[in-house]
């Protein structure tokens, strides 16, 4: 047992398959709790994050925050509790902004080279599920020079690169149910469509790079308004979208399948115990999928959920977002499987959420100019809040001592563009209060 922000704390590691690294390290989880001297739990998962390291400082960041708050008394009768905090470990492919940019990441001044496309394919050694995966991104940069020129290495690589994760069935939310379809060049001409990019103000921070072309200096952002286009943007978008496909589904998996399985123990020997679950960025996707759990089981009904500019679609939670189909974690909202308030931070200071989502709009063939604001079908929930959700409640995330008004069956989307400058700037004391005024109500 460790120590973070004076609350016990502890973790667990999971493979990419869902299952934990140490059994023994879930056992000790269970046996303090069982304890009975802590009434609350804290269980919080990273994102785009394949550093452990930078995990756990994330962690250490976002508790001291909460610690500083609960020690000022801000939230009546949340001091008098004691809690402790799970942290959830699992490999993920960590993404800079500048790699999330639809257009692959070009300025004029600095267009997408071939050398900027085999170093992608590099750094994406050991991210991916298929067994001989590097072997395939190893025959996909020897098509790099033929792009330009020929169709069917065009196609080859497409091929090449959807064949990474895999599982290829997708969902209407965010396009993936179209990416395995078309032919390998169609595809390539898809995302080689101009998209608009306007970038974050200059001088904002968050933990990752901003607009800026990967050739870039210090401080070369792309210019408010540059359109993108071509066939080697068309490779990074690829190579960016099939990331972010397998990243969606391993964070789905690790959530439904390990840390559910987990908190079902938790709640075997601890009954009483109030479970409050954050997640940032992808993490967001997997605590929600913890909370959905497997279809053939019991909800485990965590008290509270925190969603810190979670990486998935906007219509995420939605009732019939397209007229069809309800969002992928409906039953979340309408099987009450969250025993408390949903609080969701979003804003459009979250370049990286705000400008994935575009690529799902040229895989469908539609307009991406709208770069993924709420007007976008393909939106993210950290850029957008939730959307299409008729129990969605749109508020602000308000200064320390603000009045919420926190309910069991509501999502509340707090607008935060006053104080979240970027994906990973969540560590706030903001962003405290509003956890601990939610988890307050449990």
């Amino acid at each position: 047992m460790a120590d973070v922000a004076g609350y016990p704390s502890f973790e667990i590691e999971f493979n990419k398959n869902g299952t934990a690294h140490d059994l023994a390290a879930i056992k000790q989880v269970l046996d303090f709790l069982a304890q009975g001297t802590v009434p609350d739990l804290f269980i919080i998962s990273h994102g785009w994050n394949n550093d452990m390291t930078e995990a756990r400082d994330l962690y250490r960041q976002f508790f001291a925050r909460v610690r500083e708050i609960m020690d000022g008394h801000f939230v009546p009768g949340i001091d008098a509790r004691k809690f402790a905090i799970l942290g959830i470990l699992w490999p993920s492919k960590k993404f800079a902004e500048e790699e999330l940019i639809p257009s692959g990441a070009a300025s004029a001044g600095s267009p997408v080279t071939e050398a900027v496309i085999v170093r992608q394919l590099n750094s994406l050694k050991g991210v991916f599920d298929k067994p001989d995966a590097d072997a395939v991104l190893d025959q996909a940069k020897l098509l790099v020079p033929q792009l330009e020129n020929s169709p069917k290495a065009r196609q080859k690589f497409a091929d090449l690169i959807r064949s990474l994760p895999n599982k290829r069935q997708g969902d209407p939310e965010d396009a993936s149910d179209r990416f395995f379809k078309p032919a390998g060049d169609e595809m390539m001409n898809k995302l080689s469509k101009p998209v608009l990019a306007t970038p974050r103000p200059l001088g904002t921070t968050g933990g990752a790079a901003g607009l800026r072309s990967p050739a870039a200096g210090p401080g070369g952002a792309a210019g408010v308004g540059q359109l993108f286009s071509g066939v080697k943007s068309a490779a990074l978008n690829l190579l960016n979208y099939t990331t972010y496909y397998q990243m969606k589904e391993r964070a789905g998996l690790v959530g439904s399948a390990g840390v559910n399985a987990v908190i079902r123990q938790i709640r075997d020997k601890s009954p009483s115990l109030k479970i409050h679950l954050i997640g940032h960025s992808f993490g967001g996707r997997l605590v929600t999928a913890a909370a959905n759990g497997p279809a053939n089981q019991p909800p485990v009904k965590p008290n509270s959920m925190t969603l810190l500019q979670a990486a998935f679609s906007h219509n995420g939670f939605a009732e019939k977002f397209d007229q069809t189909h309800d969002g992928f974690f409906r039953k979340v909202v309408t099987e009450q499987k969250i025993a408390g308030p949903i609080v969701i931070t979003y804003t459009k200071n979250d370049n990286a959420v705000g400008l994935l989502y575009p690529l799902a709009s040229l895989i469908a063939g539609q307009n991406a100019s709208k770069i993924g604001d709420a007007n976008d079908p393909y939106g993210g929930i950290g850029r957008n809040g939730a959307q299409k959700t008729p129990e969605a409640v749109t508020a602000v995330l308000g200064s320390v001592g603000s009045s919420y008004q926190f309910q069991t069956g509501k999502l509340y989307n707090l607008n935060s563009d006053a104080c979240i400058t970027g994906h990973s700037d969540i560590a706030k004391n903001e962003v405290a209060y509003a956890l601990l005024t939610a988890v307050a109500t449990t």
